[in-house]
């Protein structure tokens, strides 16, 4: 990635950033010259073993924290763990996330409570424990939605109801905190499959559905973060669909 910009200086915090997505995230904003906090919920492992590669390539320029998003009592210490290492944040990228089938006939409360908490609860009261912080740097917030928060996914209705909310999250608060934080969102297609598998036939017929033909990379995701906080100064209240042309198609 060359430019004649970089994020030298700035601190980043990526929630859900062990592994997959997440973990691309944090090695482009990275790469981009940033300095990363990875947040994680139970991928210790995970977690650690990026801190030791980013730090290789760059000493004291990452590091851990954990916390379950989806109890809004660990926001607060969450943010003043990340705080008292940085004493600065310029970006926001809320990642983390639950996804699983929830079919209308076994819905439950519990299920409600994850998905709803966070997908959408969670980054909203990341965004409120961040303002003062990225009010002070005229920092960035990004929202990873999903192209199926404007499509539903079949037996995904509690995940879609999240991930809309947090479509109309990113818009609202573009409008509220601007012109001091831009607020942008990146809506994925296909671009890792769940880790818990998908049949093929089902992934043929995602990919039919694809103008490109293939699916992504989770480094399509991270470029489109590094060019949203990086490239974007007039771009706020965007939700850029990253999905070789999927929802074109549908």
């Amino acid at each position: 990635m060359t430019t004649d910009k970089d994020l030298s200086g700035q601190w980043a915090l990526v929630t859900g950033a062990a592994k997959r997505i997440g973990a691309a995230i944090a090695r482009g904003l990275h790469e981009a010259g940033a300095n990363v906090a990875i947040h994680y919920m139970n991928s210790a492992g995970d977690a650690e073993a990026l801190v030791a590669e980013l730090n290789g390539i760059r000493p004291d320029s990452a590091f851990a924290v954990q916390a379950d998003l989806r109890d809004t009592s660990t926001v607060a210490p969450l943010m003043d763990t990340v705080l008292s290492r940085t004493n600065r944040l310029d970006v926001l990228v809320n990642n983390a996330s639950s996804f699983y089938p929830t079919p209308l006939a076994s819905i439950t409360e519990e299920q409600w409570d994850e998905l709803i908490g966070s997908n959408l609860k969670a980054p909203l009261f990341l965004c409120q424990a961040a303002l003062p912080q990225l009010t002070e740097a005229h920092g960035v917030i990004i929202n990873i939605v999903d192209v199926h928060a404007q499509r539903p996914l079949k037996n995904h209705p509690l995940y879609g109801i999240a991930k809309a909310g947090l479509a109309m999250l990113t818009r609202s608060l573009a409008k509220d905190l601007g012109p001091d934080i831009r607020v942008n969102g990146i809506a994925p297609g296909a671009i890792l499959w769940p880790e818990t598998g998908m049949p093929e036939r089902i992934q043929e017929n995602i990919i039919r559905e694809i103008a490109l033909k293939r699916p992504g990379e989770p480094q399509d995701i991270a470029a489109a973060v590094v060019f949203l906080v990086r490239d974007a100064p007039y771009v706020t209240g965007q939700i850029l669909a990253v999905d070789g042309g999927r929802s074109v198609g549908w």
